[in-house]
């Protein structure tokens, strides 16, 4: 979305961060929820829908519904699109990957939280692909701890990913994440060692890498929201939310949800959990 940054990071309360990840679980859960109803022949409409009733049953407000106007509760990717796709009619088809963005607000905070998921069976260079992305994540996220800096971040997500021969998107970035959806500091997926903003206790970010099949370069549509890849070949995103708690990275957010609709087994978080 439209990035509106402010100027000061905002450090967090331990109470506020518990607060946060309610927020965050909210969204995990969202994900879960969908990842069972992804499927060829359902629409991104139809999924929009369904995430809009689950997040107001969880005592929730979709937390990208109407926000810089944007119109619908989920941010929907397939394919050759990066971020920001608009859910509509459109069935999804075997093969295809689908982006799910997902943001939810209670208790005057934030989640926001991506996945992107295969639809059927997919090509073996996608699927390649989505690991990869989902690797380089934790990759970043073992960077965010009291002391580094966001250069530090960005460096080990682009090198992981471009060690793989993978595009890594410049424009679009992470942000830091709390009352506002957007807070400072940016957190770009690429960068250098020792160059940025310092990493403190009570720090939330919103950690993202956007990894395309091939070019880095993308483009933005005639809707205002809809970016693709500029040589439309694939693209994917997986974001977490993440808090410094005691100078280490601890995820808010959980895959764990997604993964056991998929059938998929991982400790992939484990050392990212508050009680590693």
């Amino acid at each position: 979305m439209p990035f509106n940054f402010f100027n000061m990071i905002k450090i967090k309360t331990r109470e506020e961060i518990e607060i946060m990840r309610e927020s965050a679980l909210i969204v995990s859960k969202t994900l879960g929820m969908l990842a069972k109803e992804v499927k060829p022949g359902v629409s991104t409409l139809y999924l929009d829908k369904l995430a809009e009733d689950f997040i107001r049953a969880e005592g929730a407000i979709p937390g990208f519904l109407g926000l810089y106007d944007f119109p619908n509760t989920l941010c929907m990717s397939p394919n050759s699109q990066v971020v920001h796709g608009i859910p509509n009619k459109k069935p999804l088809i075997e093969g295809d990957i689908i982006s799910i963005d997902c943001g939810a607000l209670k208790n005057g905070f934030y989640g926001d939280h991506a996945y992107t998921f295969a639809v059927g069976e997919i090509a073996d260079e996608t699927k390649k692909l989505l690991e990869v992305t989902r690797e380089s994540l934790y990759v970043g996220i073992r960077e965010f701890k009291a002391g580094n800096r966001v250069g530090d971040v960005g460096y080990a997500i682009q090198k992981f990913t471009e060690d793989h021969g993978y595009g890594v998107v410049r424009e679009l970035v992470g942000h830091g994440l709390g009352r506002e959806m957007h807070e400072d500091p940016e957190m770009p997926n690429y960068g250098k060692r020792g160059r940025g903003k310092k990493f403190t206790e009570g720090m939330v970010v919103a950690i993202e890498p956007m990894t395309n099949l091939g070019t880095h370069k993308i483009r933005q549509h005639a809707d205002g929201w809809t970016i693709t890849t500029l040589d439309n070949k694939p693209s994917a995103h997986f974001e977490h939310d993440v808090a410094i708690v005691n100078g280490k990275p601890e995820l808010l957010s959980t895959f764990k949800y997604v993964h056991e609709a998929l059938g998929i087994e991982t400790n992939e978080e484990d050392e990212f959990r508050a009680d590693s």
